[in-house]
């Protein structure tokens, strides 16, 4: 028996081997936490975050676009039609051009702004129709008498430009978008310039523009030049023709998944983009988007693209050399077009 244990042998604090306990070599402590997973929150945070990019910058890109009173209501207008109807316009502004920029894209100088370009965008439930109207088409403008219907642009901008479309054709205009020649440029040079196969040998030292025949990438100078030259038999009824060709080949690129899913292109050419394009005062960026998607699908097949039906030439004084439509063939063009319906075969020209 040890020396100072109690009597019976047995020591009430020693440690009954059998209890259950730590075992030997480790202390008594409370259980520990487990650690909470982290990951969540984090993730989380990190959704939030990129939410907040994408409509902070979603409102910063439509803050840029350029407002303009365009689509005002006056007497006699059209009143709504089915579907939805664009009214898209080249301009000849030189606004943000530099004189040496002039030069070298051989635009010359001019002030104010002028029409180079103008189509007529509609889709609905009957399709989707891109149709070019040409600069040169002799056609009633409200208060200034029969003229080209780009003087109905340089006489009351694009509001007057608007009305006369709109009595020409019987179609209700729901947006407008227009793009000069700065804004043109920056656009194509953003994406890396648009692939056009050229039929046949251009040569027009005042557009800048000497192309070979061929598929070949067109760079901003080059491809303004492509849509600006009059070098042909037909003069604007062909311009009108690689204009839709163009306006479709760029669609398709600016909309592709290369540049899309590409920082280095996408953020440049929304930039560009959203800083020239001006548009009425109801218009947002959405309705752009849109747009460029429509205009994708049509110019890639899935819709229908002509010219407004030529009726004659003729001439006078105060315009110069002009284009009619053909009354009776425009007459069911833009009828089918007010009704949402499918363009006749026999009124789409090429």
């Amino acid at each position: 028996m040890h020396q100072g244990a109690p009597a019976g042998g047995h020591d009430p604090y020693a440690r009954d081997p059998y209890a259950p306990g730590p075992p030997d070599g480790h202390h008594d402590h409370a259980p520990r936490r487990r650690r909470r997973r982290r990951w969540p929150k984090v993730l989380g945070a990190l959704l939030a975050a990129l939410v907040l990019l994408i409509v902070g910058g979603y409102f910063y890109l439509d803050s840029r676009l350029k407002h303009e009173d365009v689509l005002a209501d006056y007497p006699g207008r059209p009143a709504d039609t089915p579907g939805t109807n664009w009214l898209i316009v080249g301009s000849d502004s030189r606004e943000g051009l530099s004189r040496s920029d002039e030069k070298n894209l051989s635009t010359g100088h001019a002030a104010g702004r002028r029409t180079d370009s103008m189509m007529l965008l509609h889709y609905g439930s009957g399709g989707t129709s891109l149709v070019s109207l040409p600069r040169d088409s002799y056609l009633p403008i409200p208060g200034h008498g029969s003229n080209k219907l780009n003087a109905a642009f340089a006489f009351g901008g694009p509001k007057l430009l608007v009305q006369t479309v709109e009595q020409a054709t019987g179609v209700h205009i729901d947006h407008y978008a227009e793009i000069g020649f700065g804004g043109f440029v920056g656009v194509v040079d953003a994406i890396g310039g648009v692939n056009i196969c050229v039929k046949d040998a251009i040569k027009d030292p005042k557009a800048g523009l000497d192309l070979q025949p061929g598929c070949q990438n067109l760079d901003g100078k080059r491809a303004l030049g492509y849509v600006r030259t009059r070098k042909f038999a037909r003069a604007d009824l062909e311009r009108v023709e690689h204009q839709r060709q163009f306006f479709g080949a760029l669609m398709k690129k600016a909309t592709s998944p290369g540049v899309m899913l590409n920082p280095f292109a996408s953020v440049p050419l929304a930039m560009n983009a959203t800083s020239n394009f001006r548009v009425d005062n109801g218009d947002h960026l959405y309705d752009l988007v849109r747009m460029m998607w429509a205009m994708r699908g049509v110019t890639g097949g899935k819709g229908t693209t002509t010219t407004v039906p030529i009726g004659g030439t003729g001439s006078s004084p105060a315009a110069g050399s002009y284009i009619t439509w053909n009354r009776t063939l425009a007459g069911q063009l833009f009828g089918a077009l007010k009704q949402d319906q499918p363009i006749p075969a026999g009124a789409i020209t090429k």
